[in-house]
């Protein structure tokens, strides 16, 4: 599996709060599931990097689950995600960002958001894109 070599934090507050974070994000990700507005995939990816530093038998159990785990093993392994899902990442936060822009006043906020958006759109079609099963 994915991220063996990193290391898993031995200080306590740290891994505390690692878990707190992971659990939150796995907890957001299911209910992202169910609400076409909220991400599910990055929020798993947060609590798998949340977990991969303070709890390995998390990460295993979160990677290996048969509900959730599919939704971003393949990334995970460096395989790549679903045309679909690059296409519904894009438009979903191009949207947002568009919302976003019209409701702040602030000409740099504006700005960041849009630099932010341009930035992760071009990294998403970076990724490889998985064939079609």
């Amino acid at each position: 599996m994915a991220h063996r070599d990193i290391p898993t934090y031995r200080n306590p507050v740290v891994r505390f709060a690692l878990l707190g974070i992971g659990w939150l994000s796995v907890a957001l990700g299911v209910i992202g599931i169910f609400l076409p507005v909220l991400p599910t995939t990055p929020f798993l990816l947060l609590a798998a990097a949340c977990f991969v530093r303070s709890s390995r038998r998390f990460y295993n159990w979160l990677v290996m689950h048969p509900w959730l785990g599919p939704w971003f093993k393949d990334y995970l392994e460096g395989n790549g995600i679903p045309r679909k899902a690059k296409i519904y990442a894009i438009v979903m936060m191009w949207l947002s960002i568009g919302f976003s822009c019209w409701l702040v006043p602030l000409a740099w906020a504006r700005f960041g958001m849009l630099l932010s958006a341009t930035l992760v759109t071009f990294y998403i079609l970076r990724l490889r894109t998985l064939p079609p099963r």
